[in-house]
Order: C-alpha cells, then sequence, then structure tokens
C-alpha cells in the first residue's frame, strides 16, 4: 500500500493506494465507531457492498443504494438523500461513506458539505477516474440542465482508499475515461510523466500492477500538491494553480450539456477538450506542433475520442463554454500548455485561434 497526503492543516488527510484495501477493515478503524451512512450505486453494489458493509457491521437501512450514471448527480437525487438521513436520524457527528465512481462521490460529498451545515465523509473510490482525480480535492456538486457541476461546495474528505483490485470489474469504457485523466497530468504539469505514458501505455491498459499503482500515485501526488496550494481555486481571481486542473474541461463540460450528460462519459468528453486545449495552444504558437500531435495520438491510442458529438457546431460550444464557471466579467478563461507540461491560465488568447479550432472539430 501506498499513502500520501493532502497537507491542509488540521484537515490534512491520507489517500491510501493499493490492491485489496477494501478488504482491510484496519483502514476504516478511524471511523468505524461514529454512527455511519453509506451510499453507492447499482452496479457498485452488485461487486462491493456486501463486503464493505460487512466490515463496517453496517445494517440494510443505514445503506442507499442509487442508479447509477451521471443521470443520478442530481438537485433531485440530493433531495431524496437528504430526506433519507433525516428520517434515519443521523448525528450531526455522523460520517459518509461514499462507495463507488466519480458521481457517487461528487453527490455524497455535496450532501455532507451541506447536510447540517457539514459532516464528515470517507470516499471509496471504485473507478480510475475517481481514483486518480474526483475523490482528491474536496470538489463536490451536481449538474444543471444549464451546466455541468454548476452546484456545488468545496468539502474535504477525510480519508481515500483507493483499492486498484475494483479496477478488474470496470467496464473497459470506464477504464479509459480514467486514462483521460491520467493524460491530463502529463500534459499539464510533468512531460517526464507523460513521455512514461507513452511508453507504459499498453501495460496501464492491461492493469499491469505495477503501472497502474505508479500512474495512480504520481496522478495523486500532482492534484494533492496543487489543492494544497489553492485549495477552493481563490488564488489570482480564479487564475491560480487549482484552476490548472481543468486543462480541457472548458470544452469538454460544453460537450457533456449537450448530450445532456446521459451518452458521454467525463473522461470521454476530456479526452475531446485535451484535443482541442492542445489544438488552440498550437495555433497560439505556444506549443509545438509535434507535441501536438504527440497528446492527441496518445488519446487516440488509448482508444478514447478524439471528435466531438456528431451534430456539434461552433456556436454550441460558444455558447454553453459563455455559462463556465472560469468566465470572469464577461471574459473566457481557458487553462492552455505553453509547452507540454506547462499548462496556464490565459483570458488573452487571441479569439480568432478559438474560433479555428472550434472550426475544425466541429467541421
Amino acid at each position: 500500500m501506498d499513502t500520501l497526503d493532502v497537507e491542509l492543516g488540521t484537515r490534512r488527510y491520507p489517500i491510501h493506494i493499493g490492491a485489496g484495501l477494501l478488504q482491510r477493515p484496519d483502514l476504516l478503524d478511524a471511523v468505524r465507531t461514529r454512527p455511519l451512512r453509506l451510499i453507492t450505486d447499482q452496479h457498485v453494489a452488485a461487486h462491493y457492498l456486501a463486503g464493505v458493509q460487512g466490515s463496517l457491521s453496517l445494517d440494510s437501512q443505514h445503506v442507499l443504494v442509487l442508479p447509477p450514471g451521471e443521470t443520478s448527480k442530481t438537485l433531485a437525487s440530493v433531495e431524496q438523500i437528504m430526506d433519507w438521513l433525516l428520517a434515519s436520524r443521523l448525528p450531526r457527528d455522523g460520517l459518509l461513506i461514499a462507495l463507488g465512481g466519480g458521481v457517487i462521490g461528487d453527490l455524497v460529498g455535496f450532501c455532507a458539505a451541506i447536510y447540517q451545515r457539514g459532516i464528515d465523509f470517507v470516499q471509496l473510490p471504485t473507478t480510475l477516474l475517481a481514483q486518480v482525480d474526483s475523490s482528491v480535492g474536496g470538489k463536490t456538486g451536481v449538474n444543471h440542465p444549464r451546466g455541468k457541476n454548476m452546484i456545488g461546495a468545496f468539502h474535504q474528505p477525510r480519508l481515500v482508499l483507493a483499492d486498484t483490485a475494483t479496477l478488474v470489474t470496470l467496464p473497459v469504457r470506464e477504464r479509459l475515461a480514467g486514462i483521460a485523466e491520467i493524460i491530463k497530468y502529463g500534459m499539464l504539469g510533468d512531460a517526464g510523466f507523460f513521455a512514461w505514458l507513452e511508453q507504459k501505455l499498453e501495460a496501464l491498459l492491461a492493469l499491469d500492477d505495477a503501472a497502474l499503482r505508479y500512474a495512480v500515485r504520481r496522478s495523486c501526488e500532482m492534484k494533492a500538491a496543487i489543492v494544497a496550494q489553492d485549495e477552493r481555486e481563490s488564488l489570482a481571481g480564479g487564475a491560480g494553480p487549482r484552476a490548472l486542473l481543468n486543462l480541457g474541461h472548458t470544452f469538454a463540460h460544453a460537450i457533456e450539456t449537450f448530450t445532456h450528460y446521459n451518452e458521454w462519459l467525463h473522461g470521454e468528453a476530456v479526452a475531446v477538450g485535451l484535443c482541442m486545449a492542445a489544438d488552440l495552444s498550437a495555433r497560439l504558437g505556444w506549443l509545438s506542433t509535434p507535441d501536438a500531435q504527440r497528446c492527441r495520438q496518445l488519446i487516440e491510442r488509448s482508444g478514447l475520442p478524439v471528435q466531438v458529438p456528431a451534430g456539434m457546431r461552433a456556436d454550441d460550444f460558444r455558447a454553453l463554454m459563455s455559462l463556465d464557471k472560469k468566465v470572469a466579467s464577461g471574459k473566457l478563461r481557458l487553462i492552455l500548455m505553453r509547452r507540454l507540461g506547462e499548462a496556464v491560465v490565459s483570458g488573452d488568447f487571441d479569439p480568432a485561434a478559438l474560433d479555428a479550432t472550434l472550426r475544425h472539430y466541429t467541421a
């Protein structure tokens, strides 16, 4: 087992990474004496609920199983969870457990942030995307028909337990969605890690234990370091270090909203968004054309999409991107690349270059 910490002073918390961690009841000793409620989805429950429920001695009435997928990440689900928590009389010293992927983690974290003005929660991520990205850093929330993650709160977990053995039961499409976020880390902050991914991609896709553990750890290390610098994305008016984690995401969120959150996985949209960010960075003369091509080639080799949804037009991107949380004073800011391994937040890019990228990808 590898362990690293997210350094947030008195709110510091560990991330444990390794195979078989859900079969380690001792790792949950710090929480098992508290009033607990566990929330998961139907797909995850079929594989892992019985084991976790047994190790925590949880009654079935203290477990809530939701439908799987992004369509559960709504205010309607929040209302359902609030009603369940209140009916079961969970006290303020209680703790929520999120067992599942990014949807469950974001949803449960948001409910923990607002229930009785904030209670503790623990992340047990079971997808690759959640293990390398969404379970770490405290961003929680739900979607709105007008925009992705537009309703939410910053609320840090007390513990993240990333059991890489759960990835064996993960559908291939879900695994690839996580690969997109791993590639993102190389593109935004570590050219050496990106080169390692180019060399080790096949091993990673095959869930080789050593490759998988290194990729998850390196991704978590990078995110933990950035979150420790800029926990609430508040430095430089939202253009500080944490914003860099959104490389490709403004394009991606537009794709997810356009497809109503029920056609594309988040990581699939991020894959296309990364290609578009690299393309725009090259058009601006920042990222070299060969490196922009390397980014697209690695994403394509991974089996991820590199084209926008059929029927999506440049005007659709413009309209949806204008609602992005990184818009400030009516001005769109994008996360772009000065070079491979160095991302920047920019609001003064040439709009003609953005138009060219949008036209190229929607032609």
